[in-house]
């Protein structure tokens, strides 16, 4: 095939060494390659960077390997055209594996136009993605310690996640701090709740009689311990998501128009597309991006699987998410598509659909810099008009009526 980039290369990238791939063309169709390999050390990645400009390459590319790709890419930004790829579209011929293969066989794909690159955000954007995506990391690690120390009620015979709704609340910690301290009453520990209760007190004092001991105490403290610190590391984190998304504030509070968008969704969406839509072409290349779209899967004409590829799973959650929020929002365009897919496709396949309208729509709302349109609960019976008048004259002579259309005057 013909060479579309003359001067390009090729990196097979791992935690201790990068092999490098030259790939030199020229007006004759002569090929040369020259293939070395370099550490990862700081010192040796921009020996790569200084060997790549004295040999006149213009584009490089690299597969996304685990982390190790992001000091690679981090020390050639901004003087190369830079290219990560996925890697399973850098399938080896079998038998032929090897590290200076693999470079050599990304730089013969690179040099043609045969792979395509992944959407790397900028810098400010990759940065409050981190913080983003610790943030909820924290979030679930808080969860797991909040689950832990019902275990250890249960083991105890204490049955306070049947009386109260949450155990991190005021009547909850109120209650722990108290079995922690040493009180076994359980009259004295009901006295403490705060508030309305789904349980009455005779239930609530039942409840807290059970069995325990300086273990079931010191495993208590140990776990509310670490949420304190996992809640004080939140709050740290939190003012400093607010600092790095004070640039994208605009943005921010354009997405939150949507219906089932909080703080919180808006601040990922932010984080983990960015501002600027250019890198993706159309609102479909987002939507299959995030793996909202089914895949194309076919042969012999025939469909063989609709399934959604992997995509992004910090956006695609956390769209999820905000799908099933807007999908109970009464009187909206996603609550009518919901239900109008549900019937047809099950509830799984119908958030998801709702979920990738609502990317197509932050696409465009990002792109023109307009706020959220809803088009109303009615849009698919306009809109869809014809098709369900044949739906339901079908259904009627199915049933074994037959009966006489007229067009009704506007």
């Amino acid at each position: 095939m013909e060479m579309t980039i003359e001067r390009c290369c090729g990196l097979d990238v791992h935690q201790a060494s990068v092999v490098a791939c030259v790939m030199i063309g020229d007006s004759r169709g002569k090929v040369e390659k020259e293939s070395r390999t370099f550490a990862t050390f700081t010192r040796d990645l921009l020996a790569l960077r200084d060997w790549l400009k004295d040999r006149g390459i213009t584009h490089v590319g690299m597969e996304s390997t685990g982390v190790y790709w992001k000091p690679v890419w981090n020390i050639l930004e901004g003087r190369f055209e830079l290219m990560l790829v996925n890697p399973r579209e850098l399938k080896q011929v079998p038998g032929r594996k090897s590290d200076v293969k693999d470079a050599q066989w990304l730089a013969d794909l690179l040099a043609v136009g045969l792979i395509r690159g992944s959407f790397v955000p900028p810098a400010p954007i990759h940065e409050l993605r981190d913080l983003t995506r610790t943030r909820k990391q924290l979030v679930r690690e808080r969860s797991r310690h909040t689950q832990r120390i019902q275990k250890i009620l249960e083991d105890a015979n204490v049955k306070l996640t049947e009386t109260i709704t949450a155990i991190h609340g005021l009547t909850g910690r109120a209650i722990l701090d108290a079995i922690i301290g040493g009180e076994t009453d359980p009259e004295r520990l009901a006295s403490l709740t705060r508030g309305r209760l789904k349980a009455s007190h005779a239930q609530l004092v039942d409840a807290l009689h059970g069995r325990v001991t300086a273990h079931h105490r010191f495993m208590l403290k140990l776990h509310l311990d670490q949420i304190a610190a996992i809640e004080t590391a939140l709050s740290t984190l939190e003012a400093q998501l607010t600092v790095a998304l004070a640039p994208f504030r605009a943005a921010h509070d354009l997405v939150k128009t949507m219906p089932g968008i909080s703080d919180t969704v808006a601040a990922v969406i932010v984080a983990e597309i960015g501002e600027d839509m250019r890198p993706f072409p159309t609102a479909a290349h987002l939507v299959s991006w995030a793996g909202l779209a089914p895949r194309l899967d076919e042969s012999a004409g025939k469909r063989r699987s609709t399934r959604t590829q992997p995509g992004a799973p910090w956006l695609k959650t956390t769209l999820v998410q905000a799908a099933w929020a807007a999908a109970r929002t009464k009187d909206s365009y996603f609550h009518a598509q919901y239900l109008r897919l549900r019937s047809r496709r099950g509830p799984k396949k119908a958030i998801l659909a709702v979920a990738a309208s609502m990317l197509t729509a932050v696409y465009y709302m990002f792109r023109d810099g307009v706020e959220f349109h809803d088009l109303g609960t009615d849009y698919f019976a306009h809109h869809d008009k014809d098709q369900i008048t044949k739906r339901l004259l079908r259904r009627l002579r199915d049933l074994g009526v037959e009966v006489e259309v007229k067009n009704v005057a506007a």
